[in-house]
């Protein structure tokens, strides 16, 4: 079974956090999300992946390459310039000879493709699209349906007087390759506004696959840290590296953890990190490998990347580090803040309200109270 999975954007939204990072390579719970992606793909029956990619390729290259790392066979084609959704698969047409999987690379789910797949045949259906019920649809591209959940109109971003139902195109695809008959070559096309709509007036038969499965786009600073918090909780399915070293405690390889330090799960700690002294580290939260997290710290509901260095006293909660920042004594850092890669911020700094800080920041003492 094959599938193609969108990696094309720049993560704008993500800002900084992706400034050096593709979007799919950040990390989810200390393991690159489109690995994790991979691999759940793998063991729900699909062995070849075709990754559409425009920004930072060579970062995919590297990390993945052939897929033969993760038992898969992997494809990295890199757009010649941005094509769509519809564009980006029309793209790799050449790849693609039976019933194929389209998912967008920014989208966590634990969706049942077997059974999505299963209900796509015996509609005899050519494109079939997952559904998710939420509870605000005006931010969304609704799906209406007929009593077969044949799909009879779209509607993108509705006011509230309009909205007619609560499900919503949840990003995962399965089309038959003959579809892409309708998508002009070379050119920028979209699923959402281009495709889906020709096929409404071609008439080709179209489905709607509701589902109340985990579901949330991680490309937002708030989900982000959401799908750490809900993957920790137990919220969605997902398998962690390492060891359980205590109630929800998991331990990726070797760490240094005193004898005094406070650790309360749920927990994910990477190799080689260091916890401090009278340390105070209460989950959902993870902590990146060769974390050096000094005595009296305090850290709450926060995710940090590899090889950040947090001084003594410092207080970081509901907040997200990248790679590789010195965070000074007494420094706090909470209310969703952001903190991106080679930030030096000195002691006594407070960041709060969202705000966030952009690679190679130098902040001397006391320079910030936001």
């Amino acid at each position: 079974m094959k599938a193609v999975i969108l990696v094309g954007g720049l993560g704008t939204r993500l800002r900084p956090l992706t400034c050096n990072t593709p979007k799919p390579m950040i990390p989810l719970v200390n393991q690159p999300f489109i690995e994790s992606m991979l691999l759940r793909l793998r063991d729900q029956g699909i062995d070849e992946v075709v990754l559409a990619v425009q920004y930072l390729a060579d970062r995919f290259i590297a990390a993945l390459g052939d897929g033969s790392r993760l038992n898969m066979k992997l494809h990295i084609i890199e757009e010649p310039e941005p094509r769509g959704t519809a564009g980006a698969v029309k793209n790799v047409e050449h790849l693609l000879d039976d019933t194929t999987f389209v998912f967008n690379g920014d989208v966590m789910t634990d969706l049942d493709l077997q059974a999505m797949l299963a209900y796509h045949r015996e509609k005899q259906s050519k494109v079939t699209i997952s559904l998710t019920p939420v509870d605000d649809p005006t931010q969304f591209g609704l799906v209406e349906m007929g009593r077969d959940n044949r799909v009879s109109r779209f509607l993108e971003k509705p006011r509230a007087e309009d909205i007619t139902t609560n499900m919503i195109n949840a990003g995962t695809y399965i089309i038959e390759p003959e579809v892409l008959r309708y998508v002009p070559p070379a050119q920028f096309y979209m699923f959402e506004r281009g495709l889906f709509p020709v096929i409404l007036q071609t008439g080709d038969p179209m489905f709607g696959f509701p589902s109340r499965a985990y579901w949330t786009d991680i490309g937002k600073p708030q989900t982000y840290l959401d799908v750490h918090h809900d993957i920790l909780i137990g919220k969605v399915r997902y398998t962690f590296q390492g060891q359980q070293i205590a109630d929800r405690v998991w331990l990726e390889g070797d760490a240094d953890i005193h004898p005094s330090a406070q650790v309360v799960g749920p927990l994910v700690i990477g190799h080689g990190v260091s916890i401090g002294r009278g340390a105070r580290i209460i989950g959902p939260s993870v902590i990146g490998p060769n974390c050096t997290i000094g005595p009296e710290v305090s850290l709450e509901g926060v995710v940090l990347w590899e090889g950040n260095q947090i001084a003594e006293g410092a207080v970081l909660r509901n907040c997200v580090l990248g790679r590789n920042n010195q965070i000074g004594p007494k420094t706090q850092i909470s209310d969703g803040a952001i903190i991106s890669d080679e930030c030096s911020l000195g002691g006594e700094n407070r960041l709060e309200r969202g705000i966030r800080i952009w690679p190679g920041t130098q902040l001397g003492e006391q320079a910030i109270s936001f």
